[in-house]
């Protein structure tokens, strides 16, 4: 049994780890069977996870500044612990890098955010703007999201702060949250990333942000790679592709008459 645990998912493995003081890591397949691979080094609750390139790290929690890493083997590793020891802190990958920002434990804020790259090698962009835990995280298109969380135990401050870090790890700040609010959650469909609930007064909204787009038009016989596609493409008719700005990519125009 687990509450407070984190989850992410590297190769064909869906990783549920730690929890209630627990250190267990369980392992679910393709078909959903279970396994059991090496538990984290240290027992940990409140923790983070998320996956970049083929390692899923979890870390943090309880005071913790461990980070593991499991393989697509599920073989685990450690690499450097995370610059502070965070707590109700929050992670998402964007590009080459997986963040791990924010931070509550006994009334301390931190705005810390560390980034691993796909070797593991740890580095710290600019903080978040507002220090804060308890918050939430996802990634749009070039975008990891932190919105969110919990500032302050003496003056209860819940910040509708969002901050985006881009894959070069150059931070930016956005529209606000329309609600102040921690221990929401964040995912993201298409161009869209969502935040949902709040534990302060529990609160239904849902706050989306919507990637700048274009609509890009492909003629027949033309061959392109846009956006996150992950193979080149060929059109065999006339269409419209909706992509998020700025565009990454490149269209190859086969020889034809363009109205």
């Amino acid at each position: 049994a687990m509450y407070h645990l984190a989850a992410t998912t590297v190769g064909d493995y869906a990783l549920f780890g730690g929890g209630n003081s627990q250190s267990t890591v369980d392992a679910y397949n393709t078909s959903l069977t279970r396994s059991t691979p090496t538990a984290l080094s240290v027992a940990m609750y409140h923790l983070a996870a998320t996956t970049v390139g083929d390692y899923a790290l979890f870390g943090g929690g309880n005071s913790q500044s461990t980070v593991d890493a499991y393989n697509t083997s599920l073989t685990r590793s450690t690499p450097t612990a995370l610059s502070v020891a965070m707590y109700h802190l929050a992670a998402t990958t964007v590009g080459d890098y997986a963040l791990f920002g924010g931070s509550s434990n006994a009334g301390i804020y931190l705005s810390t955010v560390d980034a691993y790259n796909t070797s593991l090698t740890r580095s710290t962009p600019t903080s978040l703007s507002v220090a804060r835990g308890n918050l939430a995280a996802t990634t749009v298109g070039d975008y990891a999201l932190f919105g969110g969380g919990y500032a302050s135990l003496v003056r209860p401050y819940h910040s509708n702060v969002v901050d985006a870090y881009n894959t070069s790890l150059t931070r930016s700040v956005l529209t606000v949250l329309s609600d102040g609010g921690y221990g929401l959650s964040a995912t993201s469909v298409g161009n869209y990333a969502l935040f949902g609930g709040r534990c302060n007064g529990y609160r239904s909204t849902v706050d989306v942000y919507h990637l700048n787009s274009k609509i890009i038009s492909i003629y027949p016989g033309t061959k392109y790679k846009l956006g996150d596609m992950a193979d080149e493409a060929t059109s065999q008719t006339f269409q419209e592709i909706e992509v998020a700005t700025p565009i990454n990519g490149y269209i190859k125009v086969s020889n034809t008459t363009i109205n």
